[in-house]
């Protein structure tokens, strides 16, 4: 990973870095395929839910004192109805779930496996913590999407190696607002687990 250093913490330890990871967030997801057109306020609201839980976790990384990446993760049960429902409705006990709720890395520091280590570290606590599910989704957009790159790979192989299996059967929408649009619209969002030992 080079000069770069990772750190955890939880709660509110968070505190001191919320308005940092909040531009993250917003630098890395205006790219394909979230192209959110993000907000300062909004990432604010979103990210007290996590820093008011004392069970979530954030594996954040530095270059020197820059917070160039950040990995998320929350008790299932913690997380809000979009994300709990689909678990609930397929049989499966939230309270058993990790949940991811996102990795943001600037794109000069992919390939370094800082994303290996963020998911390591997060499967990491959630074994310890007892859980036995570790589960995150992640948008579907067309393959047509009009504003795809070219070349453009998603992330299904790096996911797939590190043990994580797309589940088409569980789905939720979340709504926010795409560059270039006028108003936020649901979005289809598609899970993906892994059992943990």
């Amino acid at each position: 990973m080079g000069d770069t250093r990772l750190t955890t913490c939880q709660g509110q330890d968070i505190a001191p870095h919320l308005a940092a990871l909040a531009r993250l967030r917003i630098r890395v997801f205006r790219d394909f395929p979230y192209l959110y057109d993000g907000d300062l306020a909004y990432e604010s609201d979103y990210l007290r839910r996590y820093a008011d839980c004392p069970e979530s976790l954030f594996v954040l990384a530095f270059d020197g004192d820059d917070l160039i990446g950040a990995a998320t993760g929350m008790p299932l049960v913690a997380d809000v109805e979009a994300f709990r429902a689909p678990f609930e409705r397929a049989g499966l006990e939230p309270a058993t779930v990790f949940y991811y709720g996102e990795s943001v890395l600037l794109p000069e520091y992919r390939g370094r496996g800082i994303g290996k280590a963020f998911m390591a570290e997060r499967e990491r606590h959630a074994a310890r913590e007892g859980f036995t599910i570790a589960a995150f989704c992640a948008v579907e957009r067309p393959d047509d999407h009009p504003r795809k790159p070219p070349g453009y790979v998603p992330l299904h192989g790096f996911w797939r190696a590190r043990g994580y299996e797309r589940q088409p059967d569980l789905t939720t929408t979340f709504r926010w607002k795409d560059i270039g649009e006028p108003a936020e619209t649901d979005k289809p969002m598609v899970f993906w687990l892994k059992p943990l030992a």
